[in-house]
């Protein structure tokens, strides 16, 4: 027995040293029944922990200037989505535009012409435009855009026609007196424009139209047909088109018959004339116009001719009146058909112009 105590002294003297050493680390024996890891695990951990840190440390600069580098960028790509795109406008648009302008410029009366014209300038307000003088003011007869020049995406100059006669004067009683002050009749008058497109497309005069000198006078262009020939009878192809000019333009016959299937052409109604007849033939590739189709010559399938036909017509009142047409014929089950009437005569080669049809 005394063997026994003396042996189990030592082992609780190693317990009670183990338990003091716990104690003095500050870390509890026991937690919620389980043991805890050894002190080289915690240590381990916090060796983790400490490294971490480090590098969070070290990588925030680099993610900062990383995000600060991408941002804008991001930003400048969600503005330039959501900024509206401009409108496209045709040159039509502006040229109408400034057709009502300069008429409600020119027949714009004393003390109204800031109201009338605001509608095309927004913000000018009544006293901002001012027209003075005697008289009767002034009439536009007829207004046309002759030129749409682009200054800029969505601002044009547009030089506008105006054909302008004064308005009647009031009847004076000493009639030598009026005839003297009568004012001369005024002919042809160019004004130029500035025209600017919104956002979403409206249209708004920049200033008061600018009166200019008139447009130089263009040089006609050469045309790519052969020499005008009067008609030959013999050309099957010149009987076609005599048919059918004279159903399309004096509705004597249907004008169906003589084009080929599914043609979208629409004859004009009612009949503007009382009668066609074909004047002179000039023929693409050739001065001999119908030489090389005779009547009777068989007529290869397919076969096409682009014609420029000079018409005279003549209404019901005998008022004579002459056109000209563009026309293409192809033959088919050896006859001519008219394939298409162009849209405008060809231009000799080297014009620079494309060759398009539109009906």
């Amino acid at each position: 027995m005394r063997r026994r105590g003396t042996e189990a002294a030592p082992e609780r003297a190693g317990a009670a040293r183990k338990h003091a050493q716990v104690e003095e680390a500050g870390l509890p024996a026991e937690a919620g029944g389980w043991e805890l890891g050894s002190l080289g695990a915690s240590a381990n951990a916090v060796t983790v922990l400490r490294r971490s840190a480090w590098v969070l440390l070290l990588a925030g600069p680099v993610l900062g200037t990383w995000a600060l580098l991408t941002g804008p960028e991001v930003v400048r790509a969600q503005a330039a989505a959501e900024r509206p795109a401009a409108v496209a406008v045709d040159s039509s648009g502006p040229g109408g535009f400034a057709e009502l302008f300069v008429t409600a410029y020119l027949e714009a009366e004393e003390g109204r012409a800031g109201d009338v014209l605001a509608v095309f300038m927004p913000g000018t307000g009544p006293a901002s435009v001012s027209v003075s003088g005697r008289g009767g003011g002034q009439v536009v007869e007829q207004a046309a855009a002759v030129r749409v020049r682009a200054v800029s995406a969505g601002y044009w100059a547009v030089t506008v026609a105006a054909r302008v006669r004064p308005a009647e004067p009031a009847a004076k009683p000493n009639r030598d007196q009026a005839e003297a002050e009568a004012e001369p009749a005024v002919g042809l008058r160019y004004f130029r424009v500035p025209v600017r497109s919104g956002a979403s497309g409206e249209l708004a005069a920049v200033a008061l139209p600018a009166e200019v000198g008139a447009l130089p006078a263009g040089q006609a262009p050469e045309l790519g047909y052969g020499q005008a020939a009067e008609p030959n009878a013999a050309d099957p192809g010149v009987r076609a088109l005599q048919g059918f000019l004279t159903s399309y333009l004096a509705g004597g016959g249907e004008v169906d018959r003589y084009m080929p299937p599914g043609s979208r052409l629409t004859p004009i109604v009612p009949a503007p004339y009382a009668s066609a007849r074909v004047e002179r033939v000039a023929e693409y590739g050739t001065n001999a116009p119908g030489a090389a189709f005779p009547e009777g010559a068989q007529i290869p399938e397919g076969t096409r001719r682009r014609l420029l036909v000079d018409v005279t017509a003549a209404d019901r009142a005998g008022v004579e009146r002459p056109l000209t047409y563009a026309v293409a014929l192809k033959a088919r089950d050896g006859r001519w058909e008219v394939e298409a009437v162009e849209a405008a005569p060809l231009l000799a080669a080297g014009s620079g112009v494309a060759d398009k049809r539109s009906e």
